[in-house]
């Protein structure tokens, strides 16, 4: 059987999506290739000039791409609001949604609302974003809610005592329980759909493990120069890169065989690489 590729992704031609984080690493060559495939892509983030130029990135390679960036920060749930009010405001359909924003393996910080920042993040500004932007799921057939998670997720635990973890914080976790919560969302999501008749399906992805930005966050907010030279090394010789991290996050996103409720990742050794499985 043959390996999946962005070649396969079906013609995405009318199809509205969005994307978390995509000025950079998975979001970017997610948005890249939907773009391609004729999607018209909402890019949101933190910082508008990065929107700005990751979406120029785009349009010289793809002159015809269909693109908008927003503005939107999941660790303050007035930005969430904001954005989705701004987005259901000019658009009545939702076809895709990629939750993949996400911080890693940080000191222990907050968000705007008091969450502790990787489970504010990672999970409560995706679930808030997913819950106000349900009209346009519901409002359009065949929606897809895709969730990025993450192998750390295997190694987590739910604190239900305890969620910001406020009487022993260890990053890593606060990582993992954050990744954990993405895929216990995507199954009650799922759940909630089929109760309610919505005609849509929400699935879960990870990229292995991807070279990407994210892994230089902590060492930097740390200010390990250590951590920050190994975190580099170790990208470069083991890591595949973020354009194929993102394949089994687009599999999810766009394949006619996906189901809901399925969790994708790479095909290769302890799914640290590869290809969705297919």
């Amino acid at each position: 059987m043959g390996r999946w590729t962005v070649n396969d992704i079906p013609d995405q031609s009318g199809k509205m999506a969005v994307i978390t984080g995509a000025n950079s690493g998975l979001g970017f060559e997610a948005t890249r290739a939907l773009a391609r495939k004729g999607a018209h892509v909402v890019l949101t983030g933190r910082n508008e000039q990065k929107l700005e130029d990751a979406t120029k990135r785009i349009l010289e390679e793809t002159p015809q791409a269909k693109l908008m960036s927003m503005r939107l920060d999941l660790a303050d749930l007035a930005s969430v609001r904001n954005f989705a009010e701004g987005y259901l405001r000019q658009f009545e359909q939702l076809h895709i949604l990629i939750n993949n924003a996400g911080v890693m393996g940080i000191p222990h910080r907050k968000t705007a609302d008091g969450f502790e920042m990787q489970f504010g993040t990672n999970h409560l500004g995706h679930f808030a974003l997913t819950a106000l932007l349900l009209p346009a799921i519901r409002n359009t057939h065949g929606a897809r809610v895709v969730n990025v998670s993450s192998g750390f997720a295997q190694r987590g635990k739910m604190h239900f005592d305890d969620l910001n973890m406020e009487r022993n914080y260890r990053p890593w976790a606060a990582y993992a329980q954050s990744k954990l919560a993405n895929q216990l969302f995507t199954t009650e999501l799922q759940r909630r759909f089929e109760a309610a008749g919505i005609d849509a399906i929400s699935v879960a992805a990870h990229p292995g493990y991807a070279a990407t930005n994210l892994q230089a966050v902590a060492p930097q907010m740390s200010n390990s120069r250590m951590r920050l030279w190994m975190m580099g090394l170790m990208n470069r010789f083991l890591a595949q890169s973020a354009e194929q991290g993102a394949l089994p996050i687009l599999y999810a996103a766009t394949s006619p065989d996906v189901k809901g409720g399925e969790y994708f990742g790479p095909d290769g050794l302890m799914e640290m690489r590869g290809y969705p499985p297919v």
